[in-house]
């Protein structure tokens, strides 16, 4: 039986917070453009700061959200959104679709049996789309945090890519991504126990060193980092 895990108030106080991280989203979303197509699907929408820049650049865009409460919230905000469609959607689950795309961020970490969840999101995608993922990265730096927002796990690219094949998925590009980011996260949230929200130390980084990292992982990819970006196909 699928089931939301963590503590439901925690994650939306610090999908709020990572808000104000503005560089960092849009780093990220320019990531799955390329792979989108003209009607994808969000898994797990939040409260919707990614599908709002991900739809401007497109036709048609499906948001969906499992927790009851961020759904609402995720109707009400994108309510005078038209080609915005917004769905509850919990994984696993036996639905089938004709999506471009389906991508997930930051949710896989939350599943217990993500093979599963990823065959969900495959059978979502017509034969040749796309399944994006980022994850969180390095078990070592689980934390409170992880904890109390419900991961049941942290990645590397070699167990994202197995979980993706054993799903039938066919990976395309897989990399690791926010490089100076795992340290501040390891840090702030194992060292200092302190939970990722909105604060100085938030925009500082986002401000200052995330353009820099960014540009240097457009140049060379670092063998390590805070995520774990993943682009696989579904076999034709």
């Amino acid at each position: 039986m699928a089931e939301i895990t963590g503590d439901q108030r925690v994650q939306s106080e610090v999908l709020e917070g990572l808000a104000t991280a503005v560089n960092h989203r849009r780093w990220f979303v320019e990531l799955a453009v390329p792979y989108l197509g003209d009607n994808p699907i969000e898994i797990g929408s939040g409260l919707g700061d990614y599908a709002l820049e991900w739809a401007d650049r497109l036709p048609r865009f499906t948001a969906t959200e499992a927790d009851p409460d961020r759904l609402i919230r995720l109707k009400e905000r994108l309510a005078d959104r038209p080609t915005i469609d917004v769905r509850e959607m919990l994984l696993p689950h036996s639905e089938r679709g004709d999506y471009s795309a389906a991508v997930s961020y930051n949710v896989l970490e939350h599943i217990e049996d993500h093979v599963s969840a990823l065959r969900s999101m495959r059978d979502l995608v017509r034969p040749g789309g796309a399944v994006i993922i980022i994850v969180p990265a390095f078990q070592f730096a689980m934390s409170p945090a992880d904890i109390a927002t419900g991961h049941v796990r942290r990645y590397t690219k070699k167990t994202l890519a197995a979980a993706m094949t054993e799903a039938g998925l066919t990976v395309e590009k897989i990399h690791y991504a926010n490089a100076l980011g795992l340290f501040g996260y390891f840090m702030a949230t194992k060292v200092f126990r302190l939970m990722p929200k909105e604060g100085p130390m938030v925009k500082l980084y986002d401000t200052l060193v995330l353009p820099v990292t960014k540009a240097a992982e457009q140049v060379v990819r670092p063998p390590f980092g805070q995520s774990v970006f993943a682009v696989a196909r579904v076999p034709a």
